[in-house]
C-alpha cells in the first residue's frame, strides 16, 4: 500500500486527484466544527452525552453530531435513500429498467431520484433531531424562526456532503461517499489510542491488568484486521474455455480463463444499510414523541429496540432482539447488493455468445444454475462473516470497555482502504506507470 502511495505521487495526474480529494477532506473536517445557529454551547456538552441514537451518528460523522454542527446528519440521509430506491428498483418496472438497461442516462436518473430523496429524507431527520432536543436547553430560544434555521442548516450540510462526495468520486480518487464515512471514522481514533492509554495508566498509576487489557485489545484489533482483509481480498475462481473461433478475417484461438467471484462482493455496504435501516425508526418516534427514552408503552418499547446497538442503557431484552435483526439485516442486505450487482443469468448469456463454457457444465441453463449455486455459498458466508464482526461490539457493551472503534468501524475502514488503494492501482495502471508492480 505505502509503495503504491509512494508511486502515485511521482504520477502528476494521480498526484493531482490526491490532493483535490485531502483539500475536500479538510472541507468536511472543517464543517464539523461549525455549529448550527441558535445553540447554547454551555448546555451542549451535558445534552449530548453519547447515548442513544447519537452516538452511531456521531461516530460516522466524526463527532459532529455531538457538536450539532452542519454535519451532524453526516451522510445517513443518503444512505438511507439509496436503500429505498434500490428497493423501489425490485417493484416499480421503470425504475428497473432504468437500473439495468437505461445505461449512463439511466444511473443519471437514479441518481437524481436518490438525491431529491435525501434531501425530503434530510428535512424528516432534521426536524427529528430539532423537535428531540427542543425541550433540553441547548437552543437559546424555541421560537419557529430557531427551528427553522437549524433544520435548514442541517439539511444545508447534507446537500454539502453529498456534493463533497460527488466532486471525490468524479475529481478525486475513491467513492466520495465512502471515503466520507472513512474519514468521520477514522476522526475518533485519537479517543481510541486514548482510552487504551487510560487503562494502563489510571488515577492511581500504573496497572498491569490495564496493560494485559491493552496487548489484548491491540492483537485482537490487528486479527480483526487482518481477517477482515483476508475476506474482503479472498475470491472463488470459476473456470472458463473459450473454443477457436473466427473474429474478422483471423482465428483466435482457444482461450482459458476465470471469473473472479468475491467472498463478499457486496463489501461493507450491507452493514451500513442494515445500521441506518436499524437507527431510521427512532429518529422518526422522537419527533412525534417527546421524552422518549423516559417513557414506557410500544414506542417507547420499539425506540429502545432501535437505539439499543448504541447505547448501553438498554435493557438486555432489547439488546438481544435488536442483534438478531440487526444479524439478519445484514444477512438480508448482503444477497440484496450481492444479486443486484451480479446476475448470474447475464454472464452464462455473455458466456454462450462468445462461445465459452465452464468445464463440465453445459452452457446455458445448467451454467446460470451452476453460477446461482456458488453465489448462493460464497454470499452466505460473507453475510455471516459481516454479521460476526458486527456482533463484536454488541459484546463489548457488556464490558467496562468504551472504544471508538468496533467491528463494524473496522469493516468499514479497511473495505474503504482497500477499495481506495485498488482505484489508486488502476490509475497507475492507466498510465502505464512503469516499476509499479515490481
Amino acid at each position: 500500500m505505502f509503495k503504491t502511495l509512494k508511486n502515485a505521487l511521482k504520477t502528476p495526474d494521480v498526484r493531482k486527484k490526491l490532493m483535490y480529494t485531502l483539500i475536500l477532506i479538510v472541507v468536511f473536517r472543517l464543517g464539523c466544527y461549525i455549529t448550527v445557529p441558535g445553540v447554547d454551547s454551555f448546555q451542549l456538552a451535558e445534552a449530548f452525552s453519547g447515548q442513544g441514537i447519537g452516538s452511531l451518528i456521531d461516530l460516522i460523522s466524526g463527532g459532529a453530531f455531538s457538536r450539532l454542527s452542519i454535519f451532524a446528519m453526516s451522510i445517513s440521509p443518503y444512505i438511507t435513500a439509496s436503500i429505498v430506491i434500490q428497493l423501489l428498483a425490485m417493484v416499480i418496472p421503470a425504475l428497473e429498467r432504468l437500473t439495468k438497461e437505461g445505461g449512463e442516462e439511466g444511473r443519471s436518473k437514479i441518481n437524481r431520484y436518490t438525491k431529491m430523496l435525501t434531501v425530503v429524507l434530510a428535512l424528516v431527520e432534521g426536524l427529528g433531531i430539532y423537535l428531540s432536543y427542543k425541550n433540553s436547553g441547548i437552543f437559546i430560544n424555541s421560537e419557529f424562526i430557531t427551528g427553522l434555521t437549524v433544520v435548514i442548516s442541517l439539511m444545508a450540510g447534507t446537500a454539502i456532503l453529498m456534493w463533497l462526495g460527488d466532486q471525490i468520486t468524479n475529481k478525486g480518487i475513491g467513492n466520495g461517499i465512502s471515503v466520507i464515512i472513512f474519514v468521520g471514522i477514522i476522526a475518533g481514533l485519537p479517543s481510541a489510542v486514548t482510552t487504551i492509554w487510560n487503562l494502563i495508566f489510571t488515577a492511581v498509576g500504573f496497572s498491569t491488568t490495564g496493560l494485559l487489557t491493552a496487548i489484548g485489545i491491540i492483537i485482537g484489533a490487528i486479527v480483526l484486521v487482518a481477517g477482515v482483509v483476508f475476506v474482503q481480498q479472498a475470491e472463488r475462481r470459476v473456470p472458463v474455455q473459450y473454443s477457436k473461433r473466427v473474429v474478422g478475417r483471423k482465428m483466435v484461438g482457444a482461450q482459458n480463463t476465470h471469473i473472479p467471484l468475491k467472498l463478499v462482493m457486496a463489501g461493507v455496504m450491507p452493514v451500513i444499510f442494515a445500521s441506518s435501516f436499524m437507527t431510521f425508526p427512532a429518529m422518526i418516534i422522537q419527533m412525534f414523541v417527546s421524552d422518549i427514552a423516559t417513557k414506557t408503552g410500544f414506542w417507547a418499547g420499539v425506540y429502545k429496540f432501535s437505539i439499543a446497538t448504541s447505547t448501553s442503557n438498554i435493557p438486555v431484552g432489547y439488546s438481544i432482539a435488536n442483534a438478531i435483526v440487526y444479524l439478519l439485516l445484514i444477512l438480508g442486505f448482503t444477497y440484496f447488493y450481492t444479486y443486484a450487482t451480479f446476475n448470474p443469468a447475464e454472464v452464462s448469456n455473455n458466456i454462450k455468445k462468445n462461445g465459452g463454457f465452464i468445464p463440465g457444465i453445459r452452457a446455458g441453463k445448467p451454467t446460470t444454475e451452476y453460477l446461482s449455486s456458488i453465489i448462493s455459498k460464497i454470499t452466505l458466508f460473507g453475510g455471516i462473516f459481516l454479521s460476526v464482526i458486527a456482533v463484536i461490539p454488541m459484546l463489548l457493551r457488556f464490558t467496562t470497555l468504551n472504544l471508538a472503534f468496533g467491528g463494524t468501524s473496522i469493516l468499514i475502514v479497511v473495505g474503504v482502504a482497500l477499495e481506495t488503494v485498488q482505484q489508486l492501482e488502476s490509475q497507475l495502471v492507466m498510465r502505464h506507470y512503469k516499476g509499479f508492480l515490481e
